[in-house]
């Protein structure tokens, strides 16, 4: 656990001691707070013309419910797997360019716990970036009538939570096959962009093959969380897959040591 924990301080340091945490977070925060602000608007704008078309009649429509749940979906869907990328390009492949990798390989810590700490301090990372978010849903919910639906922002960040610890898993395994840090982020992306589109090629198929994408994609998954359905299924498709990304890390730093042996 201590070697765990020391390589955890150690990546948290590195993250904050370079510019691209800082630029990533603060770009995230932009997008989202943009984001929110442009759905919020449009929703209650959408409201107002209605009112105005029923001459001033009141209109059933949940304006937090439906700011919170086209909010955390465009997260999910879109800016994640754009932004994801650039957190976990330089975690392996930085590391091999520098030659550190090869230290790290010869010294007493273990694959499973240079893999544990750098995932960890990853996703830590990743939990800052998500977390101010939350201000606001909790200034919406200070002014909103109905009562913002706090169920449905806890499934979705649960959602968030959970896709972002499989992209982090992900992107992992592919930076560490390669000592080129732009080529991991250049090929994470791509991957990410080809499951967007998969999942949008079989949205509206009834095939075996589609409901078999249907099941394993992450995005629809991600989509029920934004609805607050929280379905076991779902926790243990991303958990599994989360946890499929990290043993073909550890496979790749274990190959690695074999070839210098």
């Amino acid at each position: 656990m201590k070697e765990i924990i020391a390589i955890y301080r150690r990546e948290m340091g590195s993250y904050f001691a370079s510019p691209i945490a800082y630029i990533v977070i603060g770009f995230f925060l932009v997008a989202t707070g943009f984001t929110f602000t442009l759905i919020l608007n449009v929703t209650m704008e959408n409201v107002f013309n209605m009112q105005m078309q029923r001459r001033g009649a009141p209109v059933d429509i949940d304006v937090p419910l439906i700011t919170v749940q086209q909010f955390i979906g465009f997260v999910g869907t879109y800016l994640l797997p754009i932004l994801m990328p650039l957190l976990t390009m330089g975690i392996y492949s930085e590391e091999r360019k520098r030659g550190t990798m090869e230290m790290l390989m010869t010294s007493p810590i273990t694959e499973f716990q240079i893999v544990a700490g750098k995932f960890l301090a990853s996703f830590t990372l990743y939990l800052f970036m998500l977390a101010p978010t939350l201000i606001y849903q909790i200034v919406m919910g200070y002014y909103s009538e109905p009562a913002i639906p706090w169920r449905i922002i806890w499934s979705g960040y649960l959602g968030l939570v959970l896709l972002g610890a499989v992209l982090i898993a992900l992107g992992s395994f592919i930076s560490s096959m390669t000592e080129n840090q732009i080529v991991a982020g250049v090929v994470t992306f791509v991957i990410f962009l080809m499951l967007l589109l998969l999942d949008v090629g079989v949205r509206n198929s009834s095939s075996t093959f589609g409901e078999i994408i249907k099941y394993l994609s992450i995005l629809q998954h991600h989509e029920e969380f934004a609805r607050g359905i929280i379905d076991t299924s779902s926790i243990l498709l991303y958990l599994s897959m989360t946890t499929l990304g990290l043993f073909l890390t550890l496979r790749s730093l274990d190959s690695m040591r074999w070839r210098r042996a």
